[in-house]
C-alpha cells in the first residue's frame, strides 16, 4: 500500500492517471450524444411513417405538411436540446477538471516542498549537532592546552548559533503566515544598520568579499530586528550560491521618488521560470539529494514577508555581468532623510 501511495504522488503519474480519466469522461458525454441524435433521427423517421399511414399527401396536402413541419420543428428543438444540455455538461466538467487539476497539483508541490523542508531541516540539524557532539567529547578525552579548548568552545557556540537561527526562522515563518507578528517600527538610520549588519555578516563569511555602496544618512520606519535579519538572508543567500572569493555587492541609494536596496552577486544567477517560486515557503531550486548549498527553503520566504510588511517589495533580476540582484523598492512616502 505504501509504494502505490509514493507512486500515486508521483509528478507523472497522477496527471497521467488524471487526463486518462478526464478524457473517459468526455469521450463518454460525446457518445451519449451520438445516441441521442441516432434516437432522435429514429423518432423522426418512425413519426413521418406513422404520418404517411395516417394523412394523404394528396387528398390532404395542407394538412399532412402542417403535421411534417410540426414534426421537423420538434426535430429541431430536441437538437438544440441535445447541444444545450451537452455544451453545459462539458463546460461543467472542464471547470470542474481546471480546479481538481489545480489542486492536485498544488498538493503535489506543497508535498514535495513539505519533503523537501524534512530533508534539508534534517541535513540543517545533524551537521551542527554532530560538530557540538565532536567538540565536546574531544574537550571530555583530551588535556588540550587553553588556546585549543578556547577553540573548541568558540566553535560549538557558533555551531549552537546556527541551531538557535534554524529555529528562530521556523517560528518565525508560522507567525509571519498566520499575520501573528507585530512589527515594533521606529525611525532607524537605515544607512548605518546597513553598515554595522555588513561588518557583522563579513565576520560569519569569510568566504566572501563583501563591498558596498550605501547612501549616507537615509531614514527608514521599520523594525530593526527584522531589517538586520533580511540583510543577513539576502547576503547569506548570495554567499551560498556564488563561487567563492567573489563579490557580493550591496547598495542603497535614491532612484526618483523610490529607495532601492540591492543585493547582488557573481553567481549563476536565477533562471527566469524560478524567479517568483524562490520566494515561496520551503522552495529551493534543484533536488534536496544532490543540492550542495545548505539552507531550509525560508530565508527568502521571510525576507519577503519582512519587506511587504515594511511597505516595500522585492524582486530578483540579472546582475552585470554575471549572477542575481535581489532588489528592494520603497515607496517616498517611507523615507525620511536627515
Amino acid at each position: 500500500m505504501r509504494r502505490i501511495f509514493i507512486k500515486m504522488q508521483d509528478k507523472k503519474v497522477v496527471p497521467a492517471i488524471y487526463l486518462f480519466v478526464l478524457a473517459y469522461t468526455i469521450l463518454a458525454l460525446v457518445w451519449w450524444g451520438v445516441l441521442l441524435f441516432l434516437q432522435s433521427d429514429q423518432i423522426t423517421h418512425f413519426e413521418k411513417q406513422n404520418l404517411d399511414l395516417r394523412i394523404d399527401n394528396v387528398t390532404h396536402p395542407t394538412e399532412y405538411q402542417q403535421e411534417l413541419q410540426r414534426i421537423e420543428k420538434d426535430e429541431r428543438m430536441r437538437t438544440f436540446k441535445f447541444f444545450g444540455e451537452g455544451g453545459t455538461f462539458l463546460c461543467i466538467i472542464l471547470l470542474g477538471a481546471f480546479f481538481v487539476y489545480r489542486a492536485i497539483r498544488k498538493h503535489i508541490k506543497l508535498t514535495q516542498q513539505q519533503q523537501n523542508f524534512m530533508m534539508a531541516v534534517t541535513h540543517e540539524l545533524k551537521s551542527p549537532i554532530a560538530a557540538v557532539k565532536l567538540n565536546l567529547e574531544t574537550i571530555r578525552k583530551h588535556k588540550l592546552d587553553e588556546e585549543k579548548q578556547q577553540k573548541l568552545v568558540e566553535n560549538t557556540i557558533k555551531e549552537t548559533n546556527r541551531l538557535d537561527q534554524l529555529c528562530n526562522n521556523i517560528l518565525l515563518a508560522s507567525q509571519l503566515e498566520t499575520q501573528r507578528y507585530r512589527l515594533f517600527k521606529e525611525p532607524l538610520n537605515f544607512s548605518a544598520l546597513l553598515e554595522s549588519g555588513i561588518r557583522e555578516v563579513q565576520g560569519r563569511i569569510p568566504t566572501h568579499i563583501i563591498t558596498t555602496e550605501i547612501s549616507p544618512d537615509i531614514w527608514v520606519e521599520g523594525d530593526k530586528f527584522m531589517l538586520q535579519m533580511a540583510l543577513s538572508n539576502l547576503v547569506e543567500n548570495a554567499a551560498k550560491y556564488a563561487p567563492k572569493q567573489t563579490l557580493i555587492k550591496v547598495r542603497l541609494y535614491e532612484s526618483g521618488h523610490l529607495l532601492k536596496w540591492q543585493v547582488a552577486d557573481e553567481g549563476p544567477g536565477i533562471p527566469l521560470e524560478e524567479r517568483e517560486r524562490i520566494f515561496l515557503k520551503f522552495y529551493r531550486i534543484g533536488n534536496e539529494n544532490t543540492r550542495k548549498a545548505k539552507g531550509s527553503g525560508l530565508g527568502l520566504f521571510l525576507t519577503r514577508k519582512i519587506m511587504e510588511q515594511h511597505g516595500a517589495s522585492i524582486l530578483v533580476k540579472d546582475n552585470t555581468p554575471t549572477g542575481a540582484c535581489f532588489e528592494v523598492t520603497w515607496p517616498v512616502y517611507s523615507v525620511q532623510t536627515a
